[in-house]
């Protein structure tokens, strides 16, 4: 394992431009994302030999349920594909393998594979791979806050539990409890922002925009990122 600088312990992509990148090719827009599969393998395979202990990919987001309904269709297809394909990847690297988001908006297959996938690699302790399906940081957040509240209405001894409430505790709530924050947010294609994405999680996150599409983003890039986030100085709002 190679620790030639800092590591981030949790890194995270919202991986953006397979659009682009197959338009600019004069290929359907499909061939976009599962080229993008192989940046996905790349970056995943590199983040363990780097000793990042968390990658998350932002994969599909709430608003991409807008989409085209062939599209969305090809693109399940396609994660179901590469779930059942990268399982033996995952073991074999040690991979624990979680997906978070509306999980109720899934279509059965998919949400089968994914059970499948996690159960299967739930004792592996190299890494955790986390890919956000179905996604928002708006539903993560208002989620939390319906939970939060129904507990204290089925429970009102909690109230005073409410009042006195941290940000720690909060953060329990949240879809990725358990799960640290990241450390820094990939994102590919040349847009800059978040897109609604880990609103609540990201607000310590060193942010590393690139123009590369991301069926281009590879070993090279994933490590070039890497030396900039080794590069920053996190104060967290305090004077050194």
């Amino acid at each position: 394992m190679e620790r030639n600088y800092k590591i981030p312990v949790h890194v995270s992509i919202i991986m953006d431009g397979n659009g682009r990148w197959a338009k600019e090719r004069g290929r359907e827009r499909f061939c976009g994302h599962a080229e993008g599969v192989e940046s996905v393998r790349a970056c995943t395979e590199e983040a363990v030999r780097k000793g990042v202990r968390y990658l998350s990919l932002f994969a599909f987001s709430e608003e991409n349920w807008n989409r085209p309904r062939d599209e969305v269709s090809s693109l399940m297809e396609l994660m179901v594909k590469a779930m059942v394909n990268e399982l033996p990847t995952f073991l074999s690297n040690g991979i624990r393998f979680v997906v978070l988001g509306n999980r109720e908006r899934l279509d059965g297959r998919l949400n089968s594979e994914i059970d499948e996938c996690m159960r299967r690699t739930a004792a592996c302790v190299n890494m955790t791979l986390v890919v956000f399906l179905s996604y928002s940081g708006r539903w993560d957040i208002l989620q939390a806050a319906k939970r939060l509240a129904l507990e204290a209405a089925a429970d009102p001894s909690m109230v005073p539990k409410v009042k006195d409430m941290t940000i720690e505790d909060f953060s329990g709530y949240m879809s990725t409890a358990g799960i640290p924050d990241p450390d820094l947010i990939i994102r590919t294609s040349g847009e800059l922002r978040i897109s609604n994405y880990l609103l609540w999680q990201c607000a310590y996150s060193e942010m590393y925009f690139t123009d590369t599409l991301w069926p281009d983003f590879r070993e090279g890039e994933f490590d070039a990122a890497l030396a900039e986030y080794a590069k920053r100085d996190r104060r967290y709002g305090k004077v050194k």
